[in-house]
């Protein structure tokens, strides 16, 4: 899996975007990438193998094994 962080202009100000999902909105172009990089950081940092129980589209409840050291790739770009 890989996750990018996009760096983008957004409610008067800059933000970093995953998908459709926008951050919170920085007064600067580099507080927004700062922000992205800590983020970008933090998806790559294992933890532990735990159980995890979820609701699912249908409403149906799901118990699943989260792997700890399953983490995705993630960087940052300019939008």
């Amino acid at each position: 899996m890989h996750v990018t962080y996009r760096i983008v202009e957004h409610d008067g100000g800059w933000a970093y975007k995953v998908g459709d999902v926008f951050s919170e909105t920085f007064a600067s172009h580099e507080e927004a990438r700062r922000a992205a990089e800590r983020a970008a950081a933090e998806q790559r940092v294992g933890g532990e193998t735990t159980d995890i129980e979820y609701e699912d589209s249908e409403g149906e409840w799901r118990v699943e094994l989260a792997k700890g050291g399953d983490r995705p790739e993630a960087d940052v770009e300019e939008g």
